[in-house]
């Protein structure tokens, strides 16, 4: 890995959850890993005050989220992670003037000689993104006339197209395009990355990656939790906002993509977003009723436990049609994947919490053991990417004795059997990547507007149509009972376990 330059990474929002929850640790374990540059500040900056002091005890020292890793190593050791954190108040409105803000910076790049690198992080609501980029223009921040600067945004990109265009927009008034990181975890996770080596680096795959040898791909996202104290939030957006659009269209993009010309950031994502542009939008109602579902969890009990359905969840609309549930099922337009049907779909209060990506292959044209069920088990390439991270293949093989009995085998392989390999956390791939200055893992502004144009016209009708039914389905169940009617041929959805070479089908109900 190539060495990183001396730099800050100051965070906007630093006294909110995601600070202390997700980003401090990934910063820890980088410098624990010793990946970190060897000049490196962090500046945190809120509108709440408090000291440099009070801040590292919030997100270090006192902080549950390191407990255990502190209480691993000697007090040098965390002193001297702690002495890299510092705190800058912003005063009360983010639209105050940054002239304290940008004197610190200067004060502190001189001290620690961090060669006016800069990454400015927003952990704040996307309605501060061209605030917070205006207000560091103001101050000549955003130039790169000594240093690089870069600036890291969090999801939602966008409550829909326009506004993602608008945001896009309010960025690029004060930051190119190139200087613009656009943070999706999902990316950051290992098993995700490994769909660009696993196609493209094996002869045995991408031979067989089109519509001559696949039948169908599946995609799912399921959660055990409910909405917990999103409601209010939630129920404005929904899983196609919250998980579809953004996440497992990603994933899409990565199975659908053509090879790059190389490995590198521009390339990649040039075809992930020619791959994003090649999706069939549903244009018309009669599309959109036949090709999607919706649906929303209903109190049940589940072990022993009662759980309240969605519409008595806190801050949620004893009315609201929001779905809990979304399965799309839809088409790509291109050579590679003409005729074959993509479903994805996303759900919470499922009984596993799992994400994973199987293709499905299509049976050979001559069927020698027609009357054996192997063809009715198709074979199958399954990517789990949470939890019990691998990759599984299904095949049929001869069962010992008389005659040509097929059964299907499991052939498996686990990130955890790499004993060698150290697996970075999401935000620790993430960060680090964006500290080298590697976009490859962030969405690019077309990128994110080829995904809304592709969920626009689905939102729309589903909040405009009256022949939209949202499916009430118990909590700690696969959803809907008419979602496999989806998937073509009867097929149905694979409902895993924790597992990955769990098959089960269970539900969890008491």
């Amino acid at each position: 890995m190539k060495k990183i330059k001396n730099q800050m990474l100051v965070i906007f929002g630093a006294s909110g959850d995601l600070t202390a929850r997700k980003l401090v640790p990934a910063l820890y374990n980088l410098y624990k890993g010793n990946h970190l540059p060897d000049n490196f500040v962090v500046l945190g900056t809120s509108r709440s005050f408090l000291t440099d002091q009070e801040f590292r005890d919030k997100v270090v020292s006192e902080s549950k989220f390191l407990q255990k890793q502190i209480a691993e190593e000697s007090s040098e050791f965390i002193q001297k992670f702690t002495d890299q954190i510092f705190y800058q108040d912003l005063g009360d409105k983010y639209t105050d003037s940054y002239t304290h803000l940008a004197k610190r910076i200067a004060e502190l790049n001189e001290e620690h000689e961090t060669e006016e690198n800069y990454i400015f992080y927003l952990s704040t609501p996307p309605s501060l993104y061209e605030t917070i980029a205006k207000n560091l223009c103001d101050q000549g921040l955003t130039k790169e006339e000594n240093g690089w600067k870069r600036i890291i945004v969090e999801k939602p990109f966008g409550y829909d197209l326009a506004s993602a265009k608008a945001l896009n927009e309010g960025l690029h008034k004060y930051f190119a395009e190139n200087q613009v990181y656009r943070i999706d975890h999902y990316l950051g996770k290992e098993t995700v990355q490994n769909l660009l080596v696993t196609r493209f680096s094996n002869s045995i795959f991408e031979p067989l990656w089109n519509r001559n040898y696949i039948h169908h791909v599946e995609i799912t996202n399921a959660e055990t939790v409910g909405v917990e104290k999103r409601g209010g939030y939630y129920d404005k957006s929904g899983a196609l906002r919250d998980m579809f659009q953004s996440h497992l269209l990603q994933i899409v993009s990565l199975l659908v993509m053509e090879p790059p010309i190389n490995s590198s950031a521009e390339e990649i994502r040039n075809e992930k977003v020619k791959a994003l542009k090649s999706l069939r939008i549903m244009r018309t109602e009669k599309e959109i009723l036949e090709n999607t579902l919706r649906g929303q969890y209903v109190g049940s009990k589940i072990e022993g436990k009662e759980v309240k359905g969605y519409r008595e969840e806190e801050g949620v609309d004893p009315d609201s049609t929001t779905e809990t549930y979304a399965a799309v099922k839809f088409f790509v337009d291109n050579w590679r994947w003409k005729g074959v049907p993509f479903y994805v779909r996303t759900a919470k209060r499922m009984p596993t919490k799992v994400t994973e990506a199987v293709i499905h292959f299509k049976t050979p044209h001559h069927q020698v053991f027609s009357s054996q069920d192997v063809y009715r088990q198709d074979n199958k390439l399954i990517i789990r990417i949470q939890p019990d991270e691998g990759i599984l293949m299904k095949f049929g093989v001869k069962v010992p004795g008389l005659g040509f009995h097929v059964e299907q085998a499991n052939m498996d392989f686990y990130y955890s059997d790499l004993d060698s390999a150290q697996i970075m956390d999401a935000y620790e791939r993430l960060l680090l990547d964006a500290m080298s200055g590697d976009s490859t893992l962030y969405a690019r502004a077309d990128e994110v507007e080829a995904a809304w144009n592709f969920v626009d016209p689905i939102l729309k009708c589903w909040a405009e149509s009256d022949s939209v039914t949202t499916f009430g389905y118990a909590a700690g169940t696969w959803g809907p009972k008419n979602s496999d009617e989806l998937i073509a041929e009867k097929f149905g959805w694979r409902n895993p376990g924790d597992l990955l070479t769990d098959e089960s089908g269970f539900c969890i109900l008491s």
